[in-house]
């Protein structure tokens, strides 16, 4: 019974992959004579062609040999062996490309739900400004602040205000998620979320002169 993989291969590769399996699982033994031409392309429901191309991978290989008039001889066991594991070996690899597409596929989905729900959530924060944590607050960065040009990580900022940043408005640009390597540039407008005290801590961290 052919076997195949999520990444179909030509008919006719599965079928010399098949023939190859059964000698290496020794339904076949070297020597033993099997199919003719025309029996294999019965057997498998394909044509003549198509059953000639599965032989001939299969001679070229050295596993059979194949003689018109004489049918097809099974002639190494272990160069069938290679040819399984080869075989095998292949369609994991398409198969872990697969999966790591999807999972690359599926990331960017999420990527782009978070981005707009992120967008819609800044665009109403104004209307619904309230005690709630998880509404966003912002801050305009100036040149008053001694934490210009420093990143997020440099200065703790977490740990000093109990506050996570979500996105940096820079020059008209909305940087969303911009992670802990991201720095206070004069003009940013910071959006954060945190408590109800969060607000008063960001602020005098940021300007601590101002207190």
């Amino acid at each position: 019974m052919i076997k195949k993989s999520k990444y179909t291969s030509p008919r006719y590769q599965l079928i010399a992959i098949d023939i190859a399996s059964k000698i290496v699982d020794k339904h076949y033994n070297v020597g033993d004579k099997i199919y003719t031409r025309s029996s294999i392309a019965s057997q498998y429901g394909v044509s003549a062609e198509t059953a000639r191309r599965a032989i001939s991978i299969l001679a070229e290989l050295e596993i059979v040999e194949s003689t018109k008039g004489s049918g097809v001889v099974i002639k190494a066991y272990e160069k069938a062996v290679e040819f399984v594991h080869q075989y095998n070996d292949i369609q994991t690899i398409n198969d872990l490309k697969k999966d790591i597409m999807g999972s690359v596929e599926r990331q960017v989905k999420e990527m782009d739900y978070f981005n707009d729900s992120l967008t819609k959530l800044i665009d109403k924060m104004d209307r619904f400004r309230s005690s709630n944590p998880f509404t966003p607050y912002e801050i305009e960065i100036t040149t008053e602040t001694p934490l210009l040009n420093k990143t997020v990580s440099e200065m703790n900022f977490w740990h000093n205000t109990s506050a996570t940043i979500i996105a940096v408005k820079r020059n008209d640009e909305l940087l969303r998620s911009p992670g802990p390597y991201i720095t206070f540039l004069p003009d940013d407008i910071v959006y954060y979320v945190g408590d109800d005290k969060s607000s008063e801590r960001v602020y005098h961290f940021i300007y601590p002169d101002n207190i």
